[in-house]
């Protein structure tokens, strides 16, 4: 008997990009048509283009390619989280729409899961978008396992691009995260895991939704998920900015006693004082809103994706 494999993507204002999409994942699967069945799945993230149209068309011409249909916009970290728990396959791939997460790697990912691996990753080593972008994430990542206090360590360069075993998303279901932090829970739950690089392509039709904010929210969910250490920090900032604050009141208190006529008090030193300590404030106050604002994500529990409609299940 074939194992099935279901191939799942998230999918807003791509309609550019779904035709190809569903081609070379036939392409990819019908060499492998000996030992796997499969299912391409598709949520559409309530696109205000004509991705939805793409979608049916294809629907309507091959059973094994199904869609959902969002309410409303979920936003990019829930709603490919939601597509991966409603698989039934006996591995699931995951793979962004936008086609710089080539469905080209499948086989090896296949090959590397009949190896025993339970979660094979697809890491980006190099990648043709802008150097900036890459560099930045370089460092993130850096950041990211240096303050990192969760005791599994997270791997760089890894979008959640990959193949997971079915065990692998049962434990996931069993998590009930509201906000998941994918890449990071992977790395936490423990499973052989095998890594595949490759070289990310530039997106050739489209424009990117990973923007600035896009950015920033993968990584506060990622820092506010795996490490209590920017908290810590906070705590430890303030106690050796308040012991700097004080040895410099002390000298300057001394100065202006010994050289009272020469020593004059000013107001710059005290303005820069202010903006400075005004500035370290705030940017803690932001770190503890993040962590505030998580728990409040947790506490609340609102679905990942309310569905509007169902195509070809």
């Amino acid at each position: 008997m074939k194992k099935k494999i279901s191939i799942i993507s998230s999918a807003y204002n791509e309609e550019e990009n779904i035709r190809e999409l569903y081609e070379q994942v036939k392409s990819q699967m019908a060499l492998l048509a000996d030992k796997y069945d499969y299912e391409q799945i598709v949520l559409d993230n309530a696109s205000t283009d004509n991705t939805l149209t793409e979608l049916r068309k294809v629907a309507a011409q091959d059973p094994r390619f199904k869609v959902i249909v969002n309410a409303r916009n979920f936003g990019h970290i829930r709603s490919p989280y939601y597509g991966i728990l409603q698989c039934q396959g006996d591995a699931v791939i995951y793979l962004a729409s936008d086609l710089q997460d080539p469905p080209s790697l499948i086989p090896q990912f296949l090959s590397k899961w009949e190896e025993g691996y339970k979660v094979v990753l697809a890491q980006k080593n190099q990648s043709k978008e802008s150097w900036l972008f890459f560099a930045v994430r370089r460092l993130y990542y850096w950041l990211l396992n240096l303050v990192n206090d969760s005791g599994a360590h997270l791997l760089s360069n890894c979008t959640g691009f990959g193949l997971y075993d079915k065990c692998v998303v049962a434990e996931l279901r069993k998590l009930d995260e509201p906000y998941p932090y994918l890449r990071g829970l992977v790395c936490e739950l423990g499973y052989s895991l095998a890594l595949v690089p490759f070289v990310q392509p530039v997106r050739k039709r489209g424009i990117t939704k990973n923007n600035f904010y896009a950015l920033y929210d993968n990584a506060m969910t990622g820092f506010t998920n795996h490490s209590k250490v920017p908290l810590r920090l906070a705590a430890l900032g303030g106690f050796i900015l308040g012991m700097i604050s004080f040895v410099l009141a002390l000298v300057y208190l001394v100065l202006k006693l010994l050289y009272w006529d020469y020593f004059p008090m000013g107001t710059a030193p005290i303005l820069l004082a202010v903006l400075f300590f005004s500035s370290v404030q705030l940017f803690f106050i932001g770190i503890i809103g993040e962590y505030i604002g998580a728990i409040l994500t947790q506490v609340l529990k609102r679905p990942l994706v309310i569905e509007k409609e169902r195509i070809n299940f």
